[in-house]
């Protein structure tokens, strides 16, 4: 499984996902926030099921 999200958008995924995540705790207190492990986790791996199905790659070219 080899990467293809870049570092920039990893992190702003990470911090999309921390951010939805909260909404269950905090404010609306949805569970609609646990949508967000799907963006901290792909942050973390730094893969993404959709990126690799369209061949689409944001990792800087080596």
């Amino acid at each position: 499984m080899q990467q293809n999200v870049g570092n920039s958008e990893r992190i702003i995924r990470a911090v999309v996902g921390i951010v939805l995540i909260a909404l269950v705790f905090v404010g609306p207190q949805t569970p609609w926030g646990w949508i967000g492990i799907v963006p901290l986790l792909t942050a973390i791996v730094g893969w993404c099921p959709p990126y690799a199905i369209f061949g689409i790659n944001t990792c800087k070219a080596k």
